[in-house]
């Protein structure tokens, strides 16, 4: 397939002469040989058996330094002593590092101490802010402000309510909610109570919302009034937060009794399962707040700082969002719901609340970076990647396009969202941007299958250990002890490793480079997905007898879910057939983007299914329950073309669906964007609420700016929950907070 055999050669060269050959009197004489030779393997080690045995080395110095040969020579010095010293050693018993190698990899570049408070909750750390800052403004949303004095006192309500009901320490508060003032109000609320929030996306399908209400055992449900009839029957007792404030505000302002340390759960954050079900991993307040407390070291976020909350809260970037700015003196800007899915509103937001300091995953920042407007974004300071790999060809665009910091960071959700960092820097050479070292307190281990540190330059599995290791997964002791396993490297009694199934390297300056995955767990858009949990669920259907699901990047930066299926008889479901059978199981990012039909799956010589062999979407239109019907003017015209563009389809028909054409959130951005350019006023969320060119083009021709008198509005207007405890607190000044 185009592919080298080799990386790498090794040769043993021996010529045996009888001596007496080589001396005998003639005419013809035989000396040592030697060789002249030029491979086109980029390694190639020589052994020629003279006396003693020389080694030869040659390499490409396209893809190797002298440092890295120079390590190489090295290690193969290290082995043939190991070798020589114990003859009878077992393979895997060979030693290739050195003691100083080891000591460096092991121990130095772990040595992360820092001295942080190890007995304090999150919210303790909050209220302190609260006591040095009161009258700051803590959060806007919308353009209306909340003081930290303000923010806190809510929250103390709604917790001294929960307490109520029960919640205490270890209580599990299940919080569905729509991203607003009351969301970080009924966060910070479950904390003070003592309780342990549990995110639950209101988009997810109602069978997952079910499972993950039963499988967290919540017995209080946080939620809004209009989101009621969408959730799914479960056990546990619902609290309104907007319509039950009048009956909330009723408790006390006062910080509650802090009936929590350290060592409680914080929070529970479900991530997609292999088995078919999604995962609830744990995580301390321990971890959460020595994470919390690295990044202001690193970063020192100060009052002129506004951190702009925009990541959902399923997904664990969101708990620096919403915690960090609260407990530094920042300000918390929160965008409105469907506002991340939206680049052209998040320009206008950044620029019209002046934010300094957002988090984007890849994905969604190489959308933002082709908005026309990024020179109004003067305000940003920093800019914070996490979620997916960053290509080194987008670091280099970010430079281009903005002034700000661009920082680099990776972890998963079981060890507190973040445990390495690397701060960009443009035109350094690196052939890739590496995810850096590891930060305060934490350790990272590049470990072969018996738990050895392998060398600099040698991949192996990456392992973390240190303070910031989720409990584990909720209910699943067995795929606990799997993951999280004793470390071999630690004196401190109970120390875990966390086995994260990433392939990685040390690089020469400690730094990490990933390398990708070692199972078939996959990262699209920011979200952790097990490939064998859609697969699970298509496989389900009664027509499909066979299913492999893979991630695919046909198009650099595109990164997106294909679905092969093997018909279990004569009739092929539909792309909308499947899409609506797995709508009800699945979220959106979840459900693949394409579906390929095969009579049956590639295998290799061992009889497992070759996923390098599945061939690559084509291009033509799918196969879809409608009819095609052209363009019928010209912004149903403008509308397709941008379609077959974005989408890569050579034929787009005005009644075709946009997600079975293999449309998702990133990709609608880029029909926004370009839509907008040539000059058809859409947002996403249109795009997702009219989703052929039929219905869209209505909404794109009737969106033009009208001028219209508007006669004099009268009658009451109701208050928000924030507006009425504002009036209710009857402030001496008031307009204080007038902009």
């Amino acid at each position: 397939r185009g592919q080298s055999l080799f990386e790498s050669i090794l040769v043993f060269e021996n010529y045996p002469m009888d001596e007496l050959l080589r001396e005998q009197p003639g005419s013809l004489q035989f000396g040592l040989p030697h060789t002249i030779e030029q491979t086109n393997y980029p390694l190639t080690i020589v052994a020629v058996q003279e006396p003693v045995i020389q080694f030869t080395m040659s390499y490409d110095t396209r893809r190797f330094d002298a440092a890295t040969i120079a390590r190489v020579q090295q290690h193969l010095h290290t082995l043939l002593a190991s070798m020589i010293a114990g003859p009878d050693q077992a393979l895997d018993e060979l030693v290739v590092m050195s003691q100083a190698e080891r000591q460096q990899i092991v121990h130095d570049w772990n040595a992360t101490t820092v001295d942080y408070p190890q007995d304090v909750a999150l919210h303790t750390l909050i209220e302190q802010q609260v006591a040095r800052t009161p009258e700051a403004t803590a959060l806007v949303f919308e353009g209306q402000p909340l003081t930290y004095a303000a923010l806190n006192a809510r929250a103390n309500q709604l917790a001294h309510h929960l307490r109520t009901v029960g919640v205490g320490a270890e209580t599990r508060v299940a919080v569905c909610m729509e991203r607003s003032p009351e969301l970080v109000i009924a966060l910070l609320g479950v904390l003070k109570a003592g309780g342990a929030y549990v995110p639950v996306d209101p988009d997810y399908p109602k069978s997952r919302v079910g499972f993950m209400l039963h499988d967290a055992a919540a017995p209080v449900l946080l939620t809004q009034q209009h989101l009621l009839d969408t959730l799914p029957r479960h056990e546990a007792q619902v609290l309104c937060v907007d319509s039950a404030w009048a009956e909330i505000a009723q408790q006390p302002a006062s910080n509650p009794a802090v009936i929590t340390d350290a060592t409680n759960l914080a929070y529970m954050i479900y991530t997609s399962g292999s088995t078919g079900q999604p995962k609830g991993a744990m995580n301390t307040h321990q971890a959460i707040v020595n994470r919390l407390l690295w990044m202001q070291d690193a970063f020192g976020l100060n009052a002129a700082d506004r951190v702009l909350q925009k990541t959902p809260f399923s997904f664990d970037v969101s708990v620096w969002e919403f915690f960090w700015p609260l407990l530094t003196g920042a300000t918390l800007v929160v965008a409105k719901p469907g506002g991340h899915q939206d680049s052209a509103y998040l320009v206008d937001l950044i620029a019209r609340e002046r934010i300094t300091t957002l988090h984007f995953v890849p994905s969604m920042l190489q959308v933002f970076l082709e908005e026309q407007h990024l020179d109004r974004c003067h305000s940003l300071r920093r800019v914070i990647c996490s979620g997916e790999a960053l290509p080194l060809a987008l670091q280099e665009r970010f430079f281009s396009r903005l002034s700000a910091e661009l920082h680099n960071l990776y972890g998963p959700t079981e060890a507190a969202v973040d445990v390495t960092w690397w701060a960009c820097q443009p035109n350094t050479g690196l052939h890739t941007v590496p995810i850096g070292r590891a930060i305060a307190n934490t350790q990272m281990y590049v470990l072969d299958h018996q738990l050895n540190p392998v060398p600099v330059g040698v991949p192996g599995e990456l392992h973390i250990g240190g303070i910031q290791l989720a409990r584990g997964y909720q209910g699943r002791p067995t795929l606990t002890a799997e993951k999280f396993i004793p470390d071999p490297f630690s004196a401190a009694p109970n120390a875990r490793l966390y086995k994260t199934g990433d392939l990685a390297r040390f690089l020469a300056d400690g730094a990490i480079e990933y390398l990708g995955r070692l199972d078939f767990q996959v990262k699209v858009r920011g979200f952790r997905i097990e490939l064998g949990e859609i697969e699970t669920a298509l496989g389900q259907h009664s027509q499909i007898r066979e299913v492999v699901v893979v991630a695919r990047q046909d198009t650099p930066g595109d990164t997106r879910l294909v679905a092969y299926l093997v018909p279990q008889g004569e009739t092929t479901p539909t792309v909308g057939e499947l899409r609506r059978f797995l709508e009800p199981k699945l979220p959106e990012y979840m459900i693949p983007s394409a579906f390929v039909t095969l009579d049956a799956l590639p295998l290799s010589p061992n009889g497992k299914v070759d996923r390098k062999a599945l061939p690559a979407p084509d291009s033509a239109r799918p196969e879809l329950e409608t009819a095609f019907v052209a363009p019928d003017n010209q912004i149903e015209t403008r509308l397709a073309e941008i379609w077959k563009q974005v989408l890569g389809v050579e034929q787009v028909g005005i009644h075709d669906n946009f997600l079975e054409l293999g449309g998702d959130s990133i990709l609608s951005l880029q029909v926004v964007a370009r839509a907008n350019e040539a000059g058809l006023r859409l947002t996403p969320a249109q795009l997702f609420e009219h989703r052929t060119i039929a219905e869209l083009a209505a909404v794109v021709s009737s969106n033009q700016p009208i001028q219209a008198e508007q006669g004099l509005v009268t009658g009451d207007v109701v208050l928000t929950p924030i507006q009425q405890w504002f009036f209710e607190q009857q402030f001496a000044e008031p307009q204080h907070w007038n902009q």
